[in-house]
C-alpha cells in the first residue's frame, strides 16, 4: 500500500493518534499555501513639523509678556494697631508661666532652691566670718517647711537648702543687704528672732567644767579639772568600768584626739543603757566638758566627731519577724 498523498500537507509537530492515522488528512485551507507579500505599515507621527513647532512657541511667549505687563502688583495693607483684633507685637503667641520650675512636681521647692543659689552667685565674693563668729539662726523644722509650701520634701533635698541657708548666714552681718536678710527671715522659725546663741560654759569655784551627753538610752555627766590623768567612771577606773578596749578609746576620744590625756582629771556618772551607750555618751559629754577650758580646740574635737549628737536608736521589733527585720526561714512545703 502506498504512501497517503495527503501526508506531505500535515505539520511537521502535529501528532496524530492511531484512529486518526486511518482517516484522510484534512487539507489546509487555499489561502494558507498562497504567498502574499507584506505590506508596509504607514507611520504616524503626532510631533509637528519644525516650522510648526517654531510658531506656536512664539505666540505662547507673546501671550505670556501679555499677561505680566498687564499684572498689577500691590503691597498688603498696613496694620491697624488700633484695631480690637490685632495682636500687639510685644504678646506672646501663648501663656508664659511666672515660675521656671512650673512644669515640675514641687515647683515651690525649686523656686526657694534657685532663689538661694541666684543669691549665692551674688553675694559669693562679700567677706564671711569664722564658724565661731556666726550669728545663731534657728531655721524652719522640716515638718514645719512642708506645711508651709504644701509639697512633699524629702529630708536629703531640705538639707541642701539649709547648706545654702548656713552659707549666706555666713556673710559679714554688716555687709548682708535687705533682699538678703528679707529671704533669711522667710526660713527661720517665727519667734526666733530673739533667741541668742547658748553662752558658752564657764568654771565653777573649784575650777571644774561640766558637760552632759547621750546616746540611745545613756546618758554621763562628766567634770573635768586640770590634774594628772586621772579617770573615774562611777568611783570606779576606767579599766574596772569599761573591760573592752574599744569601749575605752571611745569613752576617752576627746582626750587622745587632742593629746590631753595626762593634763586632766575625769570624773564621769553614767546611768541606763548599756555598756557601749555609756561610753559613747562620755565621749559626747567630757568633748562639752573640754572646749570650756579650751575654747580653740572646737574645730579639732568637731572634726573628730566629739561634738556632735548621735541620735541613732534601736529600730523595734515588728509583728511576725523575729527581730526588727530578721525574718523567720522559709522551708518551701
Amino acid at each position: 500500500m502506498g504512501p497517503n498523498p495527503s501526508s506531505q500537507f500535515l505539520l511537521p509537530f502535529q501528532s496524530i493518534c492511531r484512529q486518526c492515522r486511518q482517516r484522510p488528512a484534512r487539507l489546509p485551507p487555499a489561502s494558507f499555501l498562497q504567498h502574499k507579500p507584506r505590506q508596509q505599515r504607514k507611520s504616524f507621527s503626532t510631533t509637528p513639523s519644525y516650522p510648526d513647532a517654531l510658531s506656536t512657541y512664539v505666540d505662547a511667549e507673546a501671550s505670556a509678556a501679555t499677561a505680566r505687563d498687564s499684572l498689577i502688583i500691590t503691597a498688603a495693607p498696613p496694620l491697624d494697631l488700633d484695631s480690637q483684633f490685632s495682636v500687639p507685637p510685644n504678646r506672646p503667641a501663648r501663656i508664659i508661666p511666672a515660675s521656671p520650675s512650673y512644669f515640675t512636681a514641687s515647683p515651690q521647692f525649686n523656686d526657694d532652691v534657685l532663689l538661694l543659689r541666684s543669691l549665692l552667685r551674688e553675694y559669693e565674693s562679700l567677706p564671711t566670718v569664722s564658724v565661731d563668729q556666726v550669728p545663731y539662726s534657728s531655721w524652719l523644722k522640716l515638718a514645719t517647711y512642708r506645711s508651709k509650701l504644701g509639697e512633699p520634701v524629702s529630708s536629703s533635698r531640705y538639707g541642701k537648702v539649709l547648706q545654702l541657708l548656713a552659707r549666706l548666714n555666713q556673710i559679714h552681718p554688716k555687709l548682708q543687704t535687705t533682699k538678703l536678710q528679707e529671704v533669711l527671715d522667710r526660713f527661720r522659725r517665727p519667734g526666733a528672732v530673739g533667741i541668742q546663741k547658748p553662752p558658752p560654759g564657764k568654771l565653777d569655784a573649784q575650777g571644774r567644767a561640766y558637760g552632759m551627753g547621750r546616746r540611745k538610752e545613756s546618758s554621763a555627766a562628766v567634770h573635768l579639772v586640770e590634774g594628772n590623768g586621772e579617770v573615774l567612771v562611777n568611783g570606779k577606773s576606767v579599766l574596772q568600768a569599761f573591760p573592752r578596749l574599744h569601749d575605752r578609746e571611745s569613752a576617752l576620744w576627746a582626750l587622745k584626739v587632742t593629746g590631753r590625756m595626762d593634763k586632766y582629771n575625769v570624773f564621769a556618772l553614767t546611768s541606763g543603757g548599756g555598756i557601749t551607750g555609756q561610753a559613747e555618751s562620755i565621749t559626747l559629754a567630757l568633748g562639752r566638758a573640754l572646749i570650756v577650758h579650751e575654747p580653740a580646740l572646737k574645730p579639732t574635737l568637731r572634726k573628730a566627731g566629739c561634738m556632735t549628737f548621735d541620735a541613732r536608736r534601736v529600730e523595734r521589733k515588728k509583728a511576725g519577724k523575729l527581730k526588727a527585720r530578721k525574718s523567720r526561714p522559709w522551708i518551701p512545703r
